[in-house]
Parts: structure tokens; C-alpha cells; sequence
């Protein structure tokens, strides 16, 4: 899972999707490769109090679907 913010000024939204093509262009197994675009974060991650437990619980659920975990 490779994430990006929209309106980041250190790495544009066109590095991780250039390196997620690259990596399915390469990649051999049948394991899941997503690419996530937050359309309201920056280079922190989106703003507000809870908004980072938002995104940690998004990355916990794509391990626990992807380790058979959770459906």
C-alpha cells in the first residue's frame, strides 16, 4: 500500500503513482498493490484531530485483510 497526499509540496501526487506503475510493471507475484491518493492531505497527512487515527486504522485494515484477517 503506497499512500500520497494531493496537496504535498515535498513529494508531488505523480512520484508514488510513477512508482506504483513501475513496481506493477516488475512485479511477478499476485499480491495486492494500492495505490491510495488522499485528495485533502499534505505531506503530514491530512489535518484535524482524529484524522491520523483515520489513516492508521486504514493501514492496519489493509494488513489484517491482506494477512487473512479481517474480510
Amino acid at each position: 500500500m503506497v499512500t500520497a497526499g494531493l496537496n504535498d509540496p515535498r513529494v508531488t501526487y505523480w512520484e508514488p503513482a510513477k512508482y506504483v506503475a513501475k513496481l506493477r510493471a516488475v512485479k511477478t507475484d499476485d499480491n495486492l498493490l494500492l495505490l491510495k491518493t488522499d485528495m485533502g492531505s499534505g505531506h503530514g497527512g491530512r489535518s484535524g484531530r482524529t484524522a491520523r487515527w483515520y489513516e492508521i486504522a486504514e493501514e492496519y485494515a489493509f494488513i489484517l485483510a491482506n494477512l487473512g484477517l479481517a474480510e
